[in-house]
């Protein structure tokens, strides 16, 4: 993987979890406990869920090649689907509940606290199912896991020291919007790829 798909890949994972409901249950969690447990709570959680979708992208990479390919082009318009389609006022409440189980506590309880609700709540999320998409389509299980995690984590720094001020400055809608047009494209060109080939 070159060193400007790895970048594409740790912005495009940072631009699809921006305005997730993780995001914001991480941004509710940080109001309610201490910034460094939340952050390495969350961001253990979904370092693991890159591994097991990285796990995943391996056995559709395996696949024979026509169904991996369908498999990719329908992964990435669902995609585009769930980013274009389903309101962020959704993904925002859900966030807002998630989070609220949050609590001043000790160091070791408010990151378990902050593990679980993000790796409870990411199980199955768009993140998870992308990360197998891209590797199945790459072949190149540690690159996307790395990129992917990098992305994620610079997501749960955002949330946990600048989350209130970038949700009061910057519309989520939009920055889930433009990741739906990214997954569009991407899945329109698989298609395309698909019937030329």
């Amino acid at each position: 993987m070159s060193i400007g798909y790895f970048l594409f890949v740790v912005g495009l994972f940072f631009i699809i979890e921006l305005p997730d409901k993780s995001f914001i249950a991480t941004i509710v969690m940080a109001t309610k406990a201490r910034p460094m447990p939340v952050l390495i709570g969350a961001s253990s959680a979904l370092v693991i869920h890159m591994a097991i979708a990285c796990a995943a992208g391996q056995v559709i990479a395996s696949f024979p090649t026509t169904i991996k390919d369908i498999t990719i082009a329908v992964l990435f318009l669902g995609g585009a689907a769930y980013l274009l389609f389903v309101p962020e006022k959704a993904e925002e409440e859900m966030g807002e509940e998630e989070g609220s189980v949050e609590k001043s506590g000790t160091w070791w309880k408010e990151l378990t606290v902050a593990f679980s609700v993000i790796f409870v709540g990411e199980f199955g999320d768009i993140t998870q199912i992308q990360a197998a998409n891209l590797t199945a389509k790459t072949h190149l299980p540690i690159a996307v896991f790395f990129a992917s995690s990098i992305g994620l984590i610079l997501v749960e720094i955002v949330g946990v020291y600048g989350g209130q001020f970038l949700v009061k400055k910057f519309s989520l809608q939009k920055i889930r919007y433009a990741g739906g047009i990214v997954f569009a494209g991407l899945g329109i060109y698989s298609v395309a790829k698909l019937i030329a080939g």
